[in-house]
């Protein structure tokens, strides 16, 4: 067995300091440039990606009773014609059982050098996963390759540097002493175990199929708790390709590779409910929609449960030094990944006498076309910013508030299909903004997941800020913005969001505001529907194991 904690121990430290610092910081590039790879890095991730098409995906697991798999390309298509195995469950958690105590037993150490070696492995698959992740997940290439790449597992590292301050915080041994009256003093050894919960099941989302499932795997694996990962029907290959290395990581040092299992299903013949029936099922980590993620947080009360949903999140328009930047920047939040991102702006909060803009009032008109001119810049090369349609029930919400727009308010910018020559087939859609009054509330204030934002005329900017806020704290906010070059008003907004249980960021320009760093940002607060858990800290990693103790005289 190898000591793979001291081999990324340099690593764990670094990131251990940056979760404390809380300063920039990243191990693992996240551009897929020539420049820092060299130019056969990213052809092999090619040749690797279509070599696995229309073939059964090399995954041995116990269990298996046939194959299953229907991902569909949203670039061309077409069927990746992929397989994977079909799994009994009841089997596989045998298998799984047969594996736990030799993982329990192990030092923490041990485990979470694994969970390195893992991480480290799987950032050498960064090309592979970005065109596994496009070809399911429909993000754009370099989307693909950060956010859903390196960004993510910024943060399965991010949960071992806390799983490590958890763990290291429990002594093996103790010796105790105390005095009881005339019976003299008692001497005690005591000792201390880390125990683990049980078997981790991480129910993984189809636009970001490893946001998650690298944290999640990372917090359960390393304090003890075998995994499965149950991938979203649409998006397996990037969920296989983890798999695949987790157990070659196991198996290499001496443990059952079953610690890391995969169940895929399809729409069709869905695998989820049998792993949350199980008993030997402890915990349950789950990125998607707000309804399955409730439905989990209430039924599912005998395990722990972390979720992460999504909001609707909000821009609050108070005043700017220039508006371009601030269009751009707002704009640019509309465009990326087409908005299927679970920090990514729905709703726009703009005053009906305008802004100060450099110290001049500009009408609300004026600003919602400076921010419909930005959306149309971004626009011009939309394969780098927007990507794909993950799914079709998209174009037919896109249509439904598209005929909600005379109804409701007036339609700013139509949604239509973007231009993509490498993919003429490719399922595509511009941003649709609408603009509306508060008095509309009803249709903008539930999460939509897609190309549809709304520009929302306040009475005034205190009826603004209140509404989204308000927004926030009963329907969930994971980001939050505000823009304003008065520093009261940014102490209010501040107050606000963060009294509804949302971060807030303000004034940001000249860079993606969806962006949310590893170390330095914490994810969702738990302190509104948006989800229960931060992924960023330590009570994302510290329940999932208990403490017993002997003690002997």
């Amino acid at each position: 067995m190898t000591d793979l904690f001291a081999r990324h121990r340099e690593t764990l430290h670094k990131a251990i300091d940056a979760c404390d610092k809380r300063y920039s910081w990243t191990a693992y590039p996240e551009s897929p440039s020539s420049k820092i790879w060299g130019r056969e890095k990213p052809a092999a991730g090619k040749v690797n990606f279509e070599q696995m098409l229309g073939s059964d995906y090399p995954l041995e697991q116990p269990g298996e009773i046939g194959r299953t798999g229907a991902e569909v390309s949203p670039y061309t298509g077409e069927p990746l014609g992929i397989t994977y195995p079909k799994v009994d469950v009841a089997q596989l958690y045998d298998a799984i059982a047969a594996a736990m105590p030799a993982w329990r037993d192990a030092s923490p150490q041990t485990r979470i050098g694994v969970c390195l070696e893992i991480l480290d492995r799987c950032a050498g698959q960064l090309f592979e996963n970005a065109h596994a992740t496009m070809h399911t997940s429909g993000q754009s290439y370099i989307m693909a390759f950060a956010g859903s790449g390196a960004n993510a597992l910024d943060r399965g590292l991010e949960a071992l540097a806390y799983a490590q301050k958890a763990m290291a915080d429990v002594p093996e041994t103790a010796e105790w002493e105390r005095q009881f009256g005339k019976s003299g003093a008692a001497r005690l050894s005591k000792r201390y175990r880390i125990m683990p919960r049980g078997v981790g099941v991480v129910i993984c989302c189809a636009t970001f199929p490893l946001w998650n499932g690298y944290p999640a795997m990372c917090a359960s694996l390393a304090t003890g708790n075998p995994v499965v990962l149950k991938p979203h029907p649409a998006a397996i290959l990037p969920v296989a390709l983890l798999t695949t290395v987790a157990r070659q990581v196991l198996d290499e040092q001496g443990f059952d590779p079953n610690l890391v299992s995969m169940v895929a299903d399809t729409r069709d013949e869905p695998a989820t409910m049998p792993l949350l029936e199980h008993p030997m099922t402890a915990i349950v980590d789950f990125t998607g929609s707000p309804r399955f993620g409730e439905w989990l947080e209430r039924n599912c009360t005998d395990k722990l449960v972390y979720t992460e949903t999504a909001g609707c999140n909000s821009v609050v328009l108070e005043s700017c030094a220039e508006l371009e930047p601030v269009a751009l920047a707002i704009a640019h939040s509309l465009c990326q990944a087409s908005a299927q991102m679970c920090t990514s702006v729905q709703n726009i909060h703009i005053p009906a006498q305008g802004i100060r803009v450099g110290g001049e009032q500009v009408s609300f008109d004026a600003v919602a076309a400076a921010i419909v001119s930005a959306v149309d810049k971004h626009l011009q090369n939309p394969q780098v910013l927007c990507g794909t349609l993950v799914d079709d029930s998209i174009l037919a919400t896109i249509d439904r508030y598209r005929g909600l727009a005379a109804e409701h308010g007036r339609l700013l910018r139509d949604s239509g299909p973007l231009d993509y020559p490498d993919f003429p087939r490719a399922r595509t859609a511009s941003p649709l903004v609408l603009e509306v009054t508060e008095s509309a509330r009803a249709i903008y204030r539930d999460e939509i997941f897609g190309p549809v934002s709304f520009i929302i005329k306040g009475d005034t900017i205190e009826d603004c800020l209140a509404d989204a806020t308000t927004n926030a704290r009963e329907r969930g906010a994971i980001t939050s913005h505000v823009y304003s070059v008065d520093d009261a008003f940014l102490d209010r907004a501040e107050a606000a969001y963060n009294n509804a249980g949302a971060s807030v960021a303000c004034n940001l320009v000249g860079m993606p505001i969806n962006f949310a760093a590893a170390y330095s940002d914490y994810h969702v607060t738990g302190l509104n529907p948006a989800g229960n858990a931060c992924l960023a800290d330590l009570a994302f990693v510290a329940s999932r194991f208990r403490i017993v103790q002997s003690k002997r005289m």
